[in-house]
């Protein structure tokens, strides 16, 4: 049952890659490892030792894991309670916009979730007479571009026929979920459980596979060690690589969606979600999308919306010095492919999954957006993780612009069929699960959490045209 040595030992080389990268003092460690005899004994030693490297002399960044931590660290004029004026009956509708934009998205991007370039995406699409980009991608451009996803035979325009499985929307009906069984109490143990019942490991990448996998011992070990809390907070700092990548940020939506006006509250569910995987940009990423889908409920200035929800982002991280800089060139931008051009220009190093490049090209698609389909595809032409943030795009641009702003063809193709990558979750209307995304602004409003299934199944409209 045990993993190999082999594997281990790539897990402890990825680790230490990720602490440089978070400005401990690594010099010699891999060294150090590459000494060790091959054993469990002398691996595990090496782990427990990487949790007390120190950081460098010089690195001027402070980012804690810890709630409290990060509040200290966050602008103290931030709004903590409700922004602008609550209407529980337009939100609902923001909301089903928002899910269904995100579906949209996610779909867009998902053939070409092969971490493309702007720049070979112009010249696929143009080759193609398809620039820029107004439709779900074809296969003359996939021949163009050279390169596909494997899910390219159900998400390319003429072959949609459903809503294809996505991690990306697995993960905000995880969000949905959750809030409605436990509401704004969920714990992480909440998270576990509910982990282990729908998520096949399959369908997990990175840190998420991880955590799940150390979820499925947790119940071998007949939760005797969960008993004290701290020890599931630390698992993520324990042989875990990647925790500063996307993962946690597509889980983003539902607790945006949840908290109309409240980007304090949406910020803090978040938290709760992506530190039960991720730490440091990996926590704060997801604590800004949530944000700025709380705040654009209610707020029409992009540059406002992103201004509110950097205000929930530790001021000395790296995540907010960059994300910052992204959004003065966007504000600055004439438009999108000139913002565009100059974040690329300084972050291009980050790219599929790497979180700050795209947090800029989401914060420019917000901006120059015409309209959500409009926005979408400003989003996926801007390349990196396609699809999460062709996702992502399409949540905070639904809530932003509301209904009536996506046209009916975006959705068309999907008959109101939505396949996902869940086990014991049966839905499969597209429009029951939109309808039932939009009630999460009552359920925390009301407290009325564990919504009986007949309630939560019912459509009183499945026409997607309306």
């Amino acid at each position: 049952m045990l993993p190999s040595l082999t594997f281990l030992k790539l897990q402890l080389e990825g680790v230490l890659r990720n602490k440089f990268e978070q400005g401990h003092q690594t010099s010699g460690y891999l060294a150090k490892l590459e000494k060790l005899p091959a054993s469990y004994d002398a691996y595990l030693e090496f782990a427990h030792s990487l949790a007390v490297i120190p950081m460098r002399d010089n690195w001027p960044y402070y980012e804690p894991n810890d709630l409290d931590e990060i509040w200290r660290e966050c602008d103290p004029a931030r709004p903590l309670g409700q922004v602008g004026i609550l209407n529980l009956k337009d939100s609902s509708k923001r909301v089903e916009a928002g899910f269904l934009a995100s579906v949209c998205g996610s779909m867009l991007g998902k053939p070409i979730e092969v971490n493309p370039s702007l720049l070979e995406l112009r010249q696929a699409l143009t080759s193609v007479g398809e620039w820029p980009l107004n439709d779900y991608i074809s296969e003359e451009t996939l021949h163009a571009l050279d390169r596909r996803h494997w899910s390219w035979f159900e998400t390319t325009r003429g072959r949609i026929r459903y809503v294809a499985p996505d991690d990306d929307i697995n993960y905000t009906l995880m969000g949905m979920m959750v809030l409605e069984q436990f509401g704004d109490g969920f714990t992480k143990r909440n998270l576990r459980d509910l982990w282990l019942n729908h998520l096949p490991i399959s369908t997990t990448w990175g840190p998420e596979r991880a955590i799940l996998m150390r979820s499925g011992i947790s119940y071998l070990e007949h939760d005797k060690e969960l008993f004290n809390h701290s020890v599931i907070e630390a698992w993520p700092d324990f042989m875990v690589q990647g925790t500063e990548l996307c993962g946690a940020a597509i889980r983003a939506d539902a607790y945006g969606y949840a908290c109309p006006g409240q980007p304090a509250l949406a910020a803090e569910l978040a938290w709760r979600d992506a530190s039960f995987t991720h730490r440091r940009t990996g926590i704060y990423s997801t604590m800004f999308i949530a944000a700025a889908i709380a705040v654009a409920h209610v707020q029409r200035d992009p540059i406002e919306i992103i201004n509110t929800a950097l205000q929930f982002v530790p001021k000395r991280s790296r995540f907010y010095e960059i994300t910052k800089d992204c959004l003065e060139m966007v504000a600055n931008a004439d438009d999108w492919l000139e913002a565009y051009k100059s974040i690329n220009h300084k972050y291009a190093n980050y790219c599929h999954c790497d979180v700050y490049q795209e947090i800029g090209t989401l914060i420019n698609t917000l901006r120059f957006a015409d309209n959500v389909g409009d926005g979408i595809c400003k989003q996926v032409m801007q390349g990196n993780d396609t699809d999460s943030f062709g996702a992502t795009a399409g949540s905070l641009l639904g809530v932003y612009f509301g209904p009536d702003h996506l046209e009916s063809r975006w959705l068309k193709p999907f008959q109101d069929r939505i396949h996902t990558g869940l086990s014991n979750f049966h839905e499969q209307s597209l429009c029951c699960l939109a309808e039932r995304m939009g009630r999460l602004p009552e359920l925390l409003q009301t407290g009325r959490y564990q919504v009986q299934p007949s309630e939560l199944y019912v459509s009183k409209n499945t026409d997607l045209d309306t």
